[in-house]
């Protein structure tokens, strides 16, 4: 057996990989955008969405343009800066993942965080000459260019990406020329996660600065400044007002109604799943499972048109009860707030049930049908087979997503009840994503809003860990 190589990395590829980690972090922060060079650039935008999005760019600046204040090349100089200068951070990012691996590797890394570092350094130095630009206009105070501090923060890093890069290529041995590239099994799997560790870091865990709001009086269109901090207040107004504290606890009681009610049945993509797999026509089969999964890709406004369509005072059923059975029907069965759970319950185990099923499919192809053969020599039947050997094979998954579904009882979205919701069925369908989305959105009460939502993953969060401790407890399995 040949011996493993530790392939580690010295001082000097630390920090380049920390310049490089924070300069890319700093890309999505619109507090921190080197390229609003004027006031008519949105302050809420970010270098990234600068360099991607011509069209939000100038969003703020079509008046300014018209009345020639500015002029619209400014802007396309400004963009193509900007996107030269991401290219080159990104370049930079992807040539500092490969200096965990050989020689070889290390040397392709040297020249791609040198070649990045270079035009990210070009792309920010034509930063200025769009200043420059805007520094000529006519109307001073309606453009008031000015050149934002973060982007000395910018050159700085990429300075610095720049000179260890050179220093790095020239300490790092020239790799033979039959050399293969080479890298260290968990770290290959490490280069091959990043990808989705920065769309994770963007998506999921950069919004988490949005938290902020939670701790001042902010009002759509305003700033956030220490003027408007009141630390706690909207925490303790969630209790104090009777009004808004009745209203949660509302809101609260309809989702956890409704998410209890998929709990109960979440089973039912198991047993979907058993029986599908005994369907011995494999055309049968594909068919049912591209049927029951379709479902899943059709939009909720959709889904209620067809809901509507069936279910509405002039729909299906109405008809059918009246033209063909003879009963004289006018219900409205969508407007009603009765069995209303029950309602979006059903139709949300209908759009999901074929696409929550795959997991199930894929856990039972994985099961060694040697042990089926064995069953079918011992003279079991189908149904023997399913509950001696298939079911207990699944219910690992099945308590797994379970635990998940626990931890995420209060997170049951908001498209389907956003378009099902109206004046009489209000009290009963309202969740806690949509009277988050509703605080926020219709009422303009960001802070409060912010600060349900933060309940909400905080509270998230608590039950995913107890419920995987109380796994691990009784089950001796966790998930993580």
């Amino acid at each position: 057996m040949t011996k493993e190589r530790k392939m580690k990395l010295n001082i000097l590829e630390k920090s380049l990989i920390l310049a490089v980690v924070m300069m890319t972090v700093f890309l999505f922060a619109p507090s921190l955008n080197p390229a609003r060079v004027t006031i008519l650039i949105n302050k809420t935008m970010s270098f990234f969405t600068s360099a991607v999005s011509y069209s939000k760019l100038i969003s703020e600046a079509i008046r300014a343009m018209r009345n020639q204040w500015v002029s619209q090349s400014d802007f396309v100089i400004l963009f193509i800066t900007c996107l030269l200068s991401i290219l080159g951070i990104f370049t930079t990012l992807v040539g500092s993942a490969f200096l965990v691996g050989n020689k070889k590797f290390k040397n392709l890394s040297n020249k791609l965080t040198l070649l990045g570092s270079v035009v990210s350094i070009l792309g920010l130095s034509g930063i200025f000459l769009a200043y420059s630009s805007f520094n000529k206009t006519s109307n001073f105070d309606r453009v008031q260019p000015g050149l934002p501090s973060s982007i000395y923060l910018f050159l700085a890093l990429g300075i610095i990406c720049l000179l260890l890069s050179l220093i790095l290529l020239m300490k790092t041995p020239k790799p033979k020329k039959e050399e293969k590239y080479e890298m260290d099994r968990p770290y290959q799997l490490l280069v091959m996660y990043l990808p989705f560790v920065a769309l994770i870091f963007a998506f999921s865990y950069l919004p988490l600065l949005g938290w902020r709001y939670a701790f001042f009086d902010y009002t759509p269109g305003g700033t956030l400044s220490w003027d408007n901090f009141v630390g706690f207040k909207w925490f303790v107004y969630l209790f104090k007002n009777p009004a808004t504290a009745k209203k949660i606890a509302s809101v609260l009681g309809n989702t956890l109604a409704m998410s209890g009610l998929g709990l109960i049945t979440s089973w039912l993509p198991m047993i979907f799943a058993i029986f599908l797999a005994e369907i011995t026509s494999n055309k049968f089969k594909r068919f049912v499972q591209s049927f029951t999964t379709i479902p899943n890709f059709i939009s909720w406004v959709i889904v209620y048109s067809l809901a509507l369509a069936i279910f509405s005072t002039d729909g299906f059923v109405n008809k059918f009860l009246t033209d063909v059975l003879g009963i004289e029907s006018s219900t409205n069965y969508l407007n009603s707030s009765n069995f209303i759970w029950i309602k979006m319950w059903a139709l949300g185990t209908w759009k999901g049930l074929g696409w929550s099923a795959i997991i199930y499919i894929s856990a039972i192809s994985s099961i060694d049908p040697e042990m089926y053969e064995a069953a079918d020599i011992d003279g079991a039947n189908r149904f023997q087979k399913m509950r001696y050997i298939t079911i207990p094979a699944l219910l690992p998954t099945f308590f797994v997503l379970l635990t998940l579904s626990v931890a995420s009882i209060l997170s049951n979205g908001m498209d389907q009840y956003l378009v099902f919701q109206n004046s009489t069925n209000e009290a009963k369908i309202t969740v806690l994503d949509l009277y988050v989305y509703q605080l926020g959105l219709e009422d303009g009460n960001i802070p409060l809003s912010t600060v349900v939502g933060m309940a909400k993953s905080i509270i998230s969060i608590t039950l995913l860990f107890v419920v995987n401790r109380f796994s691990k407890l009784v089950r001796e399995e966790s998930i993580f």
